[in-house]
């Protein structure tokens, strides 16, 4: 506890001779190595405690001040040692600023009354009208923000769910707000009940009312320049800046908000990116990703998510309101131009391209392309699991977790194929396989709801979504063999049962945890019945369920391999094992031969066209080769593919020697 002292008599004639006052010089509390050398023409009211000031701050282009308080006012402020504070065109008042602190030509930076720093404020997302209302606070995790969202057929939960953020926003309740240590706050204008972390830097935010910057030294904070902010929370890493507006918004963990975006009731979770456009009561999950000026996202969920230019929706029809909602499957992405009428749901990993008015349900056809000609949606099951596109997405994903802070709040799970998706495909080849027995083979087209798949779509979709599924199951009993290391046959039957406690039935995806559903319903339900009652043990089981994915995901695989291959693996013979990993070869060898061949397509001599300018055809594949390199086989993701090939064919001729080797 840092020790504080009144000032002598010989200090307070000092500072009044160098234009400071009180209106009570005994309520000024200073500390034991305080000097008042470096405070000047500064006023003080309140209960005001001033640290010590001996350090020296580098400022950009070499300029250098030295710590203390100049041309300031300040009403009930602890003041941390080292701290400058230069330059307050008005006041600060009912604030405790940490050591190291610099904070230059602000206007005013006050809490007034209780505030809950943005905490418990309700976020109307998905539903303009309400209906969907999720309280933020510091710790939301897009877990708990789908559940509050989209369980609402379950009143007793979201009540509890609801007293337990009470419970949390009740502890932060104070009159007096926090700025954080090593924070810098410069040319800053109106700044109100404004919780403010560690290393923050705010540079020339416009206004900041009622809400939390989460910043800390592990990922600071960034607020640019013209940053307007009411009844937010903005988490560690993440940076707002360059004249964004936001309105009763959470702000993730790393995400990116800048040139002139604008949000309103919207949540944007871990890595999320938005820029230029606007949103509207939107559930952005993990990497939902905007960029382009004339797109709006509206009344809709999303994850993993990039939006085209232009990409629009709707949710009202001009009857009851803005009361329609929509949810993309994460993966799915909008070509330029697109539009989606709500209601609608788009299946996991689908390019929506078009305009497509007719409230389609797409979510157990995921891979798909949704195009739209004529106004009636063509649906191309699984054509999206041979796009090159999507399985550089993949690998980018990981790879751009931007998230610096070891405290991750977002539990995400990066896997293309999942029993959340593979439950998808065994659907979508069930769905395709009734079509062709209804409608007959020779039929030139398919009526799925209000959209037509065409003939040689239904085809390519039973063969894209086969080979998927021999890959995921391979993928998960390779996965089992190897980790089990048996040594003996009789020992890898035992290895190959399921000890897990959760993994079979159906799987869902919270906004980035994909989990078995028993699992979460098992929480759910503790949360009804009050055996998790606080949002800390809310916290520890979704890092349990997403700790325990691998051991959930073998005992939803082996159910299904049994079914699937129409086997008894507690009773597997060698052949059978064989039979499956020779299967599972080919459909990784032949998936990523078809995505060799869509990576060709982006060194045709079409894709030339616009180099080479004032040129003929040599010239411009020469200026092609400089660009973008001079052999398909030398581009970095090609080789990528063919490496993965020779990877995975490596791997199962090792992992048949060892079958062939155990007794």
């Amino acid at each position: 506890m840092k020790k504080y002292r009144k000032l002598t008599d010989e200090e307070i004639k000092t500072l009044e001779r160098q234009m400071c006052s009180s209106s009570d010089w005994d309520e000024v509390e200073v500390a034991e190595n305080f000097s008042t050398d470096y405070v000047r023409y500064a006023r003080f009211s309140g209960n005001v405690r001033l640290g010590a000031f001996r350090k020296e701050f580098a400022l950009a282009g070499g300029m250098r001040k030295h710590s203390g308080i100049y041309y300031a006012t300040l009403h009930n402020v602890t003041v941390g040692d080292d701290c400058c504070i230069e330059n307050v065109k008005n006041y600060i008042a009912n604030y405790v600023i940490g050591e190291g602190t610099f904070i230059e030509n602000v206007d005013i930076i006050l809490t007034d009354g209780q505030s809950c720093f943005g905490n418990g404020v309700e976020v109307c997302v998905l539903n303009e009208t309400g209906g969907r209302e999720v309280l933020i606070y510091d710790r939301l995790s897009a877990h708990t923000a789908y559940v509050m969202a989209l369980y609402r057929h379950r009143p007793t939960l979201i009540s509890n769910l609801g007293k337990m953020i009470g419970s949390y926003v009740d502890s932060v309740r104070s009159s007096v707000g926090t700025i954080g240590a090593g924070v810098v706050i410069a040319d800053a204008g109106y700044i109100k009940n404004v919780k403010i972390g560690d290393c923050c830097k705010i540079e020339g935010a416009s206004r900041l009312k009622n809400g939390s910057i989460n910043s800390n030294q592990h990922a600071p904070v960034h607020i640019g320049v013209g940053v307007v902010g009411d009844d937010f929370i903005i988490s560690s890493g993440s940076c707002v800046e360059d004249g964004v507006t936001i309105s009763r918004c959470f702000v993730g963990q790393a995400c990116r908000l800048g040139h002139g975006y604008s949000a309103s009731d919207s949540l944007f979770f871990s890595n999320c990116q938005g820029e230029n456009g606007e949103a509207c009561a939107i559930f952005a999950g993990p990497y939902t990703v905007t960029h382009h000026k004339s797109t709006l996202l509206i009344a809709g969920m999303f994850s993993f998510m990039n939006a085209g230019s232009g990409s629009n929706q709707s949710n009202h029809m001009y009857k009851l309101g803005p009361i329609h909602q929509g949810i993309m499957e994460r993966g799915a992405k909008t070509a330029s131009d697109s539009y989606i009428l709500w209601p609608a749901k788009v299946g996991a990993f689908s390019l929506v391209m078009g305009r497509h008015v007719n409230h389609q349900d797409t979510s157990d056809l995921p891979f798909s392309y949704l195009i739209e000609q004529q106004n009636t949606t063509y649906i191309m099951p699984g054509a999206n699991l041979k796009s090159v596109g999507t399985i550089r997405d993949a690998k980018k994903w990981p790879a751009r977790d931007r998230r610096t802070d070891p405290d991750k709040t977002d539990h995400i799970n990066y896997n293309l194929l999942s029993p959340y998706t593979i439950q998808k495909m065994l659907n979508g080849r069930k769905l395709l396989l009734e079509l062709q027995k209804i409608s007959g083979e020779t039929s030139d087209s398919y009526t799925v709801q209000s959209g037509k798949i065409k003939r040689s779509s239904l085809k390519n979709g039973l063969k894209y979504y086969g080979l998927a599924i021999d890959k995921f199951m391979g993928n998960s009993l390779i996965s089992r063999i190897m980790s089990a290391d048996p040594s003996s046959f009789a020992e890898l039957r035992e290895a190959l049962l399921p000890t897990a406690a959760y993994g079979e039935g159906d799987w869902v995806d919270l906004a980035g945890l994909i989990a078995p559903k028993k699992a979460v319903t098992d929480l759910l339900d503790a949360i009804e019945k009050g055996t998790v009652a606080d949002v800390a043990s809310l916290e520890a089981r979704f890092a349990e369920i997403h700790s325990e994915y691998y051991d959930y995901e073998w005992n939803w695989a082996f159910q299904a391999i049994e079914e699937y291959y129409d086997v008894n693996l507690a009773e597997a013979t060698r052949e059978m094992l064989v039979e499956m990993i020779c299967r599972w070869r080919n459909s990784v060898v032949e998936l990523d031969n078809l995505i060799y061949e869509d990576a060709r397509k982006e060194f045709s001599l079409s894709v030339m066209t616009s180099f080479g300018a004032d040129g003929d055809e040599a010239q411009r594949r020469k200026d092609f080769e400089q660009v973008r390199g001079s052999l398909f086989d030398a581009d970095p993701f090609v080789n990528s593919v063919k490496e993965h090939i020779r990877v995975k064919t490596d791997l199962a001729d090792e992992v048949l020697s060892r079958l062939r080797m155990l007794s």
